[in-house]
């Protein structure tokens, strides 16, 4: 059971904070000017650090995150404290920093490093949860898919590793089943998982955990948690955090995939905290470095070159837009950020098109360069003829007369969308894939009604297993299908086309 409760947060950084021992003799301390809203302002602590912790009496922390000639502006870590006006501050010469390495794999921790599944945690490495992003000569070119088992996502918007792809939609359209499903498809890839849950319920953020580990997922994954019961400082941390976690293993020479969800309750606590250390405000009330705040956090998302390990880390950041309105201040400023984004339209999603991608406004700037040689010989022009159907029809909707050659493309159109459908649970091979749209590409399936079309894909995939299950190991090990093999596929699809008629 997850322990989500405040804790003794000042036992947990005195003992973080133990082995700190200054040389110094001398001290430099504060004092609390104003306390409201758990935004501390202070006067003295002169040469206190951006993003320093301090100490506050009773054992309370804070992250200093205003410096000025008037005093330090400060947020406190924990809501409800006794911190009160009058009372003695004193600086850490610590930034804020996170436990990270191998100890993490299979927990879930909260931004600063302290456990919330109920175990004892010990660490032997510390990363700062703010650090520069890789320079452009240090970064290799992304070209290795990672593949998420969705095929809608894999054939038409593939990612790639060292990728940032947003995922954005509004509330309940299946954002974070998208990400999950790439977490779980992750399995035996040998790829770090690290998911980071930024103002959430912790019912939502349990359930999660649960569902991770009982797909085995959990034990190659971190999840970094702050919930909504959490304060805005800790929200605002959350994922600089679980970056650190994930960065730590990219420098590595890993494989690292991240979640961010959602950086749309980041931006918004950031807000909180700006209009209380009464920063100016600007579009939508945001401050006007809420652009730095997120481009500084994906930017360390890379591939790294040779030289460095060779490590990357995906980011897979998720925005939850108001009405599908994906021009608004932080839809727009993450799409500017990223390097494509894959947009759910919640019309697909209750249409019962799920996932519900939209061809149209999603896209990978990456493109094909992230898809193995199977894919690429059968998504060929998936995308484009999907998107043709969709504005299709819209007018064929209203019941007009068409001519043969649409009608020919509208039932072909109605066929790639049943294909395309895919429960959250299913989690689709690349040799299924590449079946999948192998059927799509042959004429087997222009005898099957619509309604039947996914039980003969599932069907001919369970026959292939049974009859050719060495066509699907070759595909799934070499990644590529050879002229040969797409012959011998394409014929044993019209094989089982013919019993499946009969």
């Amino acid at each position: 059971m997850l322990d989500f409760s405040q804790g003794s947060l000042g036992t947990f950084l005195k003992e973080k904070l133990k082995d700190f021992q200054p040389e110094m003799v001398s001290y430099e301390y504060g004092t609390v000017s104003s306390c409201a809203d758990g935004i501390v302002r202070i006067s003295g602590l002169s040469h206190a650090l951006y993003g320093e912790l301090l100490r506050f009496e009773n054992d309370i922390y804070g992250i200093a995150l205003d410096t000025s000639l008037e005093g330090v502006g400060a947020a406190l870590l924990s809501r409800g404290s006794s911190v009160r006006p009058g009372s003695r501050v004193q600086g850490t010469g610590r930034v804020a920093d996170i436990g990270v390495g191998s100890e993490l794999l299979g927990r879930v921790v909260d931004p600063i490093g302290r456990p919330l599944d109920g175990h004892p945690l010990t660490v032997r490495a510390y990363r700062q949860v703010e650090s520069p992003a890789p320079a452009i000569m240090d970064r290799a070119p992304v070209d290795t898919p990672m593949e998420t088992g969705i095929l809608a996502v894999d054939s038409m918007i593939p990612i790639g590793r060292g990728q940032r792809e947003l995922i954005i939609g509004d509330r309940q359209t299946g954002k974070t089943s998208i990400a999950l499903s790439a977490m779980m498809n992750q399995k035996d890839t040998g790829v770090i998982c690290v998911y980071c849950a930024i103002g959430q319920k912790a019912a939502s953020v349990a359930n999660l955990v649960r569902t991770l580990e009982e797909s085995g997922t959990l034990a190659h994954s971190v999840v970094v948690a702050s919930t909504a019961a959490d304060s805005a400082a800790m929200q605002y941390l959350a994922p600089y955090a679980a970056c650190a976690v994930g960065e730590h293993f990219m420098h590595q020479g890993k494989d690292v995939l991240v979640v961010y969800d959602d950086l749309s309750k980041h931006a918004v606590a950031y807000r909180a905290m700006s209009l209380l250390l009464r920063r100016p405000s600007g579009r939508e009330a945001y401050p006007g470095d809420v652009f730095y705040l997120h481009s500084r956090l994906l930017e360390r998302a890379a591939h790294l070159s040779p030289e460095l390990g060779g490590g990357s880390m995906t980011a897979l950041p998720i925005v939850e837009t108001m009405a599908g309105d994906i021009s608004a201040y932080i839809p727009t400023n993450v799409i500017s950020i990223t390097d494509g984004q894959i947009y759910l339209e919640s019309e697909l999603f209750h249409a019962g098109v799920r996932p519900a991608v939209n061809v149209g406004l999603s896209v990978s700037r990456v493109g094909r360069s992230a898809q193995y040689d199977a894919m690429k010989a059968v998504s060929g022009s998936l995308r484009l003829e999907v998107a043709q159907y969709r504005d299709m029809a819209v007018f064929a909707q209203f019941g007009a007369d068409v001519d043969v050659a649409t009608k020919k493309l509208l039932d072909r159109g109605l066929r790639m969308t049943e294909l395309l459908k895919q429960s959250k649970e299913r989690i689709l091979k690349l040799s299924e894939q590449v079946v999948i749209l192998s059927a799509l590409h042959s004429d087997a399936l222009e005898k099957v009604e619509v309604s039947a079309v996914r039980r003969f894909v599932m069907a001919l995939l369970d026959w292939l297993e049974a009859n050719h299950a060495d066509w699907l190991r070759s595909i799934d090990t070499t990644k590529a299908l050879p002229q040969s093999l797409a012959a011998a596929l394409n014929q044993g699809i019209q094989e089982f086309a013919a019993q499946w008629e009969g």
